[in-house]
């Protein structure tokens, strides 16, 4: 059994590569919707239930390859599969509910979401230090 292996078939490339693909897009989503958080006021229905069913089958995906529970980062993927999930689920059941207002509250979840699109980012991008001595 390889060292990699963190539980259920689930090894680190496989971490690292969907958090290749979900750090960036949480952190892009999260300046996109600051530079844009006046385009949410007068959303309608059919595209809020749309965004959900996006976002739930995006959800579903990660939680079906990733759904793993661990005290390491990698656990940052399943939270994120998870809540997208979740709040997909809701917007397809409550596509007229009101969207994020511009208040502090919206920009602390953004702020939330950019940095855990970052650490994920960092994780699948950053550098990997050796732990060999250099013969420089």
């Amino acid at each position: 059994m390889s060292e990699d292996l963190l539980s259920g078939g689930i090894n680190m490339t496989d971490s690292k590569q969907l958090a290749g693909l979900i750090g960036p897009t949480m952190v892009a989503l999260a300046v996109t919707e600051v530079i844009n958080m006046d385009a949410f006021a007068n959303q309608i229905a059919p595209v809020v239930y749309l965004n959900g069913a996006i976002l739930f089958v995006a959800g579903l995906a990660i939680v079906r390859a990733h759904n793993l529970w661990t005290w390491r980062w990698p656990v940052l993927t399943t939270l994120t599969g998870w809540v997208v999930l979740i709040g997909g689920l809701w917007r397809m059941a409550m596509p007229d509910a009101p969207q994020a207002a511009d208040y502090v509250v919206t920009y602390v979840v953004l702020a939330a979401i950019g940095a855990i699109g970052a650490i994920l980012s960092v994780k699948a991008y950053g550098l990997k230090v050796s732990e060999e001595p250099s013969d420089v």
